[in-house]
């Protein structure tokens, strides 16, 4: 039997949007981004930010469209899923022409970190990675 498992600590690109499956299911589907800062060798300071894109099922699908909203910092636990035809990222390219890659998740768990309150809004007010929507590749 092999396993994986994959933490990321991020905040909402946007408001979570729910639907619901087929058999009824709720599935609530949000991204979050997370960033890097570093300074490089040359003394310049750089921000690498990574996108998720999350599914979450059942009634944990519920509260995170209920609770959660662009800005909101999360903690999300689950499994990587693949690209079926690549077997890697979803590939896309950005409005400016570079290309860009984004990673799906199925969570098994998400907790809420902001307060209540706070990261509502502009998800940049808080230090957060905080790209225009038209740079969010979903």
């Amino acid at each position: 039997m092999s396993y994986h498992t994959i933490i990321v600590v991020g905040r909402l690109g946007r408001d979570p949007e729910m639907r619901y499956s087929p058999s009824g299911d709720a599935v609530t589907s949000f991204n979050i981004a997370t960033d890097r800062q570093y300074t490089d060798s040359s003394g310049q300071r750089q921000k690498d930010t990574i996108w998720f894109r999350v599914s979450v099922w059942g009634k944990q699908a519920e509260s995170c469209n209920t609770y959660l909203k662009k800005g909101k910092m999360v903690l999300v636990e689950g499994r990587l899923q693949a690209d079926p035809q690549s077997g890697g990222p979803r590939l896309y390219k950005r409005q400016d022409g570079s290309q860009g890659a984004s990673f799906e998740i199925t969570a098994n768990t998400v907790r809420f970190l902001s307060p209540r309150g706070e990261g509502e809004g502009d998800a940049g007010d808080l230090g957060a990675p905080g790209p225009a929507d038209e740079d969010i590749p979903f």
